[in-house]
């Protein structure tokens, strides 16, 4: 298993170095030059008069006149030596000091968004598998195709929308510091991560309920039921580890389904996330913030993979990584 955890670490990094490449110049092939907008926002700012705007000078002076090449590899040995990700082409802030500030706030949406998902989708798919074509079945499938049918982002704007005109109330658009007020920090972040962690546990709870009633057809749960075990036993010691591992892998791949989705929940609910500073940086075509926010993702994606894999062979101890 050692061996098996390095050679997937080592293979990290051409994965990273193609990755890196990729954003680095995917932001620069989109439409739009940002030494352009900032010509065309100094002219409007010196509309009474002043120096003409040069924009050979403006893209000199954010090094943006150099090759392709040279700019990717100075980006690149900044982040290898020093952690640098470079700084912002309109502010001059450094780029890892505004990620590290908006990192807890994605973190923290995240998270909630996941256990809400698995408490949610947990039970509700042991119950419809071992109670099958019951109403509580009946309940928890209706639930889940309900969920997979309704966007989130429809349903994050909704709940902005209709309480603010029906009763003058809205949730709070001003971010609470959890270390400041833990409870209204909580209270802030309960119904983005809500809809978010539903739409989440609808795919998880199908999956379960699917993979479950498999197993409990498969002649070792009959041996069990057999040996006058009770059905919690049967279920929870013989059952849910095997079922769990096509879960495992629909929940990694939602991993990356709640960073996209939470990029919208930061943005209806005005959560200053990584989200929402990487939209802002699209707009801005702010180079450094979009390189950097993506690598980041790709890293946290990458290790994800990781702990999913290895999970396989906690579940199923036939597994065995060589």
């Amino acid at each position: 298993m050692t061996a098996y955890v390095i050679r997937r670490l080592l293979l990290m990094i051409p994965t990273l170095l193609v990755v890196s490449i990729v954003v680095f110049l995917m932001i620069r092939f989109i439409p739009g030059d940002v030494v352009e907008i900032m010509a065309f926002r100094m002219v409007q700012s010196q509309s009474g008069g002043g120096e003409p705007v040069s924009i050979e000078s403006i893209r000199r002076s954010l090094g943006l006149d150099l090759p392709i090449h040279v700019q990717y590899a100075e980006w690149m040995k900044g982040i290898i030596t020093r952690g640098d990700f470079g700084k912002s082409l309109w502010t001059g802030r450094p780029v890892i000091q505004e990620m590290l500030k908006r990192i807890p706030v994605t973190f923290e949406l995240g998270l909630l968004a996941f256990i809400i998902a698995m408490v949610v989708a947990l039970p509700v798919g042991i119950i419809s598998a071992i109670r099958q074509d019951s109403w509580l079945d009946y309940i928890g499938r209706s639930f889940a195709i309900i969920s997979l049918a309704t966007p989130a982002f429809w349903l994050g704007t909704m709940v902005m929308v209709f309480p603010s005109i029906w009763w003058g109330w809205s949730p709070p658009v001003e971010l609470v510091p959890f270390f400041e007020d833990p409870l209204g920090n909580l209270a802030q972040f309960a119904i983005p991560a809500a809809l978010l962690g539903t739409a989440m546990s609808a795919t998880t709870m199908r999956m379960l309920r699917t993979t479950l009633l498999d197993v409990l057809r498969q002649d070792y749960i009959r041996t069990a039921w057999s040996k006058g075990l009770s059905e919690r036993v049967v279920v929870i010691r013989h059952a849910i580890k095997n079922a769990m591992i096509p879960v495992i892998t629909i929940i990694g791949g939602q991993a990356f389904i709640m960073i996209g989705g939470s990029v919208i929940m930061e943005q209806i609910f005005n959560l200053p996330g990584m989200g929402r500073l990487f939209i802002d940086a699209v707009f801005e075509r702010d180079y450094p913030y979009v390189s950097g926010i993506n690598l980041i993702l790709a890293c946290v994606g990458l290790f994800l993979i990781l702990a999913q894999d290895l999970s396989y062979a906690w579940l199923d101890p036939r597994i065995r990584y060589r």
